[in-house]
């Protein structure tokens, strides 16, 4: 629910999307995908039972965060400032979850091949430079742009979900903090300080919003292309993570068919991205912990209905009016901390310099999302700059522009040459060569576009594609002289 609410502040406040579209389109859509993996995941949990006759807990599912962030800051707000018709932005957005779904479903085959394929520390440690740099950074705007609300509710945040302390009557942390934020909020309002924001949405506008199937995407197929790279990343991250989160619930008792689980959130995606949603499914972290608590397969049904039916009634356009964003804002903070955190755990020590090196494009980018918006903020643009600042803008750009793949490749290649395999490193560097020459990665276009290299009248794709290349020839050859060196020793 947070994460809805979050999504509706984002478009609507950040990018100027129509409220309408966003609380009884968008969100009506992503929403739906919710309601049917909770319902796939709980008809799973009954199935288990009824073969063994005995409990069995359902897997959580829900919004993946990291693709929240990754569709309002990659997808979303880029194609409305491009094109600037947030109709298409939609349709584009739509489009890029369905592509989720379908590599999905293509990895739901070959999902123990894909991780085998990409370094943790790698996939991790790409995920977690949005994490960190996006979900939580981002937020902690919000959370100072209203201290008193926000720090309140952060404090709370941190004593419960990170330091461990439990709340009176078992009173949930994170539920506590944005009912204390929401009630300092309102509470300065009636005692005559600060007055609320104006929000989009009140009760009188409480009202059906079904999320009906529809081929709008369609429409953008044309346009999909600049933003088609940061489907594969967010959809293989999510693959292992349904991995993972089995492998966790068999280890508690619980034996999921994993192909079963990843089939379902491929389709719960596709289905989503069809009826309006923008964002995928991903099943969550915490089985065993459900499990310990005594939950069986009605929590997640009753999860999905929540949600589901929620979105229908507008039940989120109210919390957006009702919760201001510095009381919500601490939860995804205590979310990018926990991601960052786990990629740094989850990993191999020695890979650590890995998970590390994968932020910088990530820094790139948000520098290029602030940096756009306060360049708009006094009626100028990037095209204004000169001289230095010019050249540091463009610099900016082809670091940040495809960001998530350009810090999967060099994650994955600095865990190659920490383990000492110089060739597959240099594999990597060679992918990121082709990758660079049509700007899949370091695109110097605005818009981050695709192209082919003979279009884009500027030299600087040969150039980072040569750079790249030259690279890996270097590790090439560093890599035979290794090996000729051993078979002297032999």
């Amino acid at each position: 629910m947070t994460q809805l609410v979050i999504l509706s502040s984002l478009l609507i406040g950040a990018f100027g999307f129509p409220a309408d579209l966003v609380l009884f389109v968008m969100v009506p859509g992503t929403a739906a995908g919710v309601l049917i993996g909770d319902l796939v995941y709980s008809g799973l949990a009954v199935s288990l039972m009824r073969r063994r006759g005995g409990p069995a807990t359902a897997m959580p599912f829900g919004v993946d965060t990291p693709t929240l962030f990754g569709m309002v800051f990659g997808v979303l707000g880029p194609a409305k400032l491009a094109t600037g018709d947030p109709v298409l932005a939609w349709k584009i957005a739509m489009g890029v979850t369905i592509a989720m779904g379908v590599f999905k479903l293509a990895l739901a085959f070959a999902g123990d091949w894909a991780r085998r394929l990409v370094p943790r520390a790698a996939l991790l440690g790409s995920i977690a430079g949005v994490a960190i740099l996006l979900i939580a950074f981002l937020p902690a705007l919000k959370v100072f742009g209203d201290p008193l609300v926000g720090l309140v509710s952060l404090a709370l945040v941190l004593v419960t979900l990170i330091g461990g302390v439990r709340l009176p009557g078992g009173v949930p942390g994170a539920f506590a903090a944005v009912v204390a934020g929401a009630a300092v909020y309102w509470g300065r309002a009636l005692l005559g300080g600060a007055a609320p924001v104006e929000m989009a949405m009140t009760v009188s506008a409480l009202r059906l919003a079904p999320p009906w199937p529809t081929l709008g995407w369609l429409d953008a197929l044309d346009a999909l292309g600049p933003y088609l790279a940061l489907a594969l990343p967010f959809a293989l991250a999510t693959v292992v993570g349904g991995i993972d989160n089995t492998e966790s619930a068999a280890a508690a008792g619980d034996e999921y068919r994993t192909r079963d689980v990843l089939l379902t959130e491929a389709f719960a995606t596709i289905a989503a991205g069809c009826c309006g949603g923008v964002v995928q499914n991903t099943p969550y972290i915490g089985h065993p912990a459900y499990k310990a608590m005594g939950a069986r397969a009605g929590y997640t049904l009753a999860t999905g209905l929540v949600i589901g039916v929620g979105a229908v009634l507008g039940v989120i356009p109210l919390l957006v009016g009702l919760l201001p964003e510095a009381a919500v804002a601490p939860i995804l903070i205590f979310i990018g901390l926990e991601i960052t955190a786990q990629a740094f755990v989850a990993s191999p020590p020695r890979h650590a310099s890995a998970v590390a090196i994968s932020f910088i494009p990530a820094v790139a980018a948000l520098v290029l999302i602030e940096g756009g918006t306060l360049l708009a903020g006094v009626g100028r643009s990037a095209a204004d700059l000169a001289g230095t600042g010019r050249l540091a803008w463009e610099s900016l750009l082809v670091l940040g522009n495809g960001f998530i793949v350009s810090a999967l490749l060099w994650g994955a290649a600095v865990v190659a040459m920490v383990e000492r395999r110089l060739a597959h490193a240099a594999a990597v560097l060679g992918a990121g060569s082709l990758a660079a020459l049509v700007g899949l990665i370091h695109s110097p276009l605005p818009s981050g576009a695709l192209f082919w290299p003979w279009s884009v009248g500027t030299m600087t794709p040969l150039r980072i594609a040569g750079a790249y290349g030259l690279a890996a020839a270097v590790l090439l050859l560093l890599s035979t002289r290794k090996d000729a060196g051993a078979a002297a020793r032999a």
